[in-house]
């Protein structure tokens, strides 16, 4: 297995409401089949999908799934930029769970939960740099 994630596909319970919190952060849905909204990312795709099909594909009841002990990460270049999108997020309809604070390592973050209950975590790391797309690599880009 190459060291890559391809797809992450997050179970939701109310689709259209998933999609226009995404949305309302400014994301981009791509054309897709019924059923499926899909934003494409740098390298990889962020997909929506119902919870009911999403468990059934796996032989799962909806209630075994849960949303797992996860953090989905947007790294950006700035605290401000915390700041902003984690005041952006709420607005859309998140829960803020940490509002942006310093952390012991030296970067500045904040939690938030989606509508859907996915935890979502807004960081700047000043130790690495983002690529000039806005990718994040562990040691940084330069």
């Amino acid at each position: 297995m190459e060291q890559r994630i391809s797809l992450i596909t997050l179970g939701v319970r109310n689709m259209d409401a998933a999609a226009g919190f995404y949305e309302a952060l400014g994301w981009r849905r791509v054309e897709t089949q019924d059923g499926v909204v899909a934003f494409d990312l740098l390298g990889q795709t962020l997909g929506l999908y119902p919870l009911e099909d999403l468990a059934r594909d796996m032989g799962l009841s909806p209630d075994e799934i849960g949303t797992g002990a996860s953090t989905l990460s947007h790294n950006v270049d700035s605290r401000e930029e915390v700041d902003a999108l984690a005041a952006k997020a709420e607005a859309a309809g998140a829960k803020v769970l940490k509002a942006p604070h310093e952390v012991f390592w030296g970067g500045y973050i904040s939690y938030f939960k989606d509508p859907e209950g996915h935890v979502w975590e807004v960081a700047h790391n000043p130790f690495s740099q983002l690529g000039p797309e806005g990718a994040f690599r562990w040691n940084g880009y330069g």
